[in-house]
């Protein structure tokens, strides 16, 4: 699957969606589980769950 075909799928939205979830996967889980420094797992774990909590009261499940 090409970026065009993409594009098309999902629409211009939708791929500025895809595009902020895995530029917040990479920002925030992976410095989760790589991040040698005590403090930023932790950091990165209260990050995550406050996302997903906001994201929660958007859309429940």
């Amino acid at each position: 699957m090409t970026l065009h075909d993409l594009l098309n799928t999902l629409g211009p939205v939708g791929l500025l969606a895809l595009t902020g979830t895995v530029m917040m996967f990479v920002g925030v889980v992976l410095a989760t589980i790589w991040s040698r420094h005590a403090y930023r797992p932790s950091a990165a774990r209260t990050t995550m769950n406050t996302l997903l909590e906001a994201l929660r009261r958007l859309h429940p499940l």
